[in-house]
């Protein structure tokens, strides 16, 4: 992928999971990642184990905390000299309905995903600009693309398609591209675990499986690269057809329509 050797990125909540699989990734490809995570430990270790030929750096990160990010910019800027990227990576998952989310839960799940995101937005984006321009790419979910039950999460989502543009429209006239990567199900332990949502899901996909982090981490890749310089302001699903018809897609098999897929 070209234009990935020697750029600054900073990966939020970059210790587990998909973003820990970003990191690996961008240090594969020659980048400076920037694991920024609240698990200290768990960052370093993972700087310290990356593959090469770039390189990876843990700052201590709560997405959260305006304070945490002024520090975490002012640190980069210190270490590093410049960013290039950023991925606003970092975020929680609350299962509940309107009438079975609290206001606690709501407000916690904001302040983490939408939050965290445009206090992402407005500290790293400068940082980027005066780098000589960048990319940011914000995960947002395939519940973005469609309605969904789960009343906090979704609402954050959708906030963060909402914000993606607004900062792609601000920030392009100093070449910093921003768009959203919206992903459906991902296998994961977490997901595998609870059998009967997975299989839900998996059956409301139209590609008929759960994506693996690294498909997700190689869109990412992408539009942070040179590759993507013309792209800005988009929302990509990563969902393996989902947001464009998962219900189509189980009423044109219930109703013979489309063959049912194999048990």
């Amino acid at each position: 992928m070209s234009g990935m050797a020697g750029k600054v990125v900073l990966v939020t909540g970059g210790a587990r999971g998909q973003g820990a699989e970003e990191v690996r990734r961008l240090a594969a490809r020659g980048a400076h990642a920037i694991v920024g995570d609240l698990r200290a430990e768990e960052a370093a270790a993972l700087a310290g184990s990356v593959p090469g030929p770039g390189t990876a750096a843990a700052i201590t990160l709560d997405v959260a905390a305006e304070d945490s990010w002024r520090q975490a910019a002012g640190e980069i800027q210190a270490r590093f000299g410049r960013l290039d990227g950023l991925v606003n990576n970092a975020g929680v998952a609350a299962p509940g309905t309107v009438s079975g989310t609290s206001y606690e839960t709501w407000r916690d799940v904001m302040r983490v995903n939408l939050d965290g995101v445009f206090l992402g937005l407005k500290h790293c984006c400068p940082l980027i600009a005066d780098s000589g321009g960048g990319a940011v790419v914000n995960i947002g979910s395939g519940v973005a693309l469609v309605g969904y039950h789960t009343a906090a999460y979704a609402a954050s989502k959708w906030g963060v398609r909402s914000l993606t543009h607004s900062a792609a429209l601000e920030f392009a006239h100093r070449g910093v591209r921003v768009n959203a990567v919206h992903p459906g199900l991902v296998e994961t332990p977490m997901t595998a675990s609870d059998t009967a949502r997975f299989d839900a899901m998996v059956q409301a996909t139209p590609w008929g499986r759960a994506a693996d982090a690294g498909e997700i981490a190689e869109v990412v890749l992408f539009l942070l690269s040179d590759a993507a310089g013309f792209v800005t302001g988009a929302d990509i699903p990563v969902d393996g057809g989902f947001a464009s018809g998962g219900l189509a897609k189980r009423i044109a098999e219930s109703t013979g329509v489309l063959p049912t897929p194999p048990a």
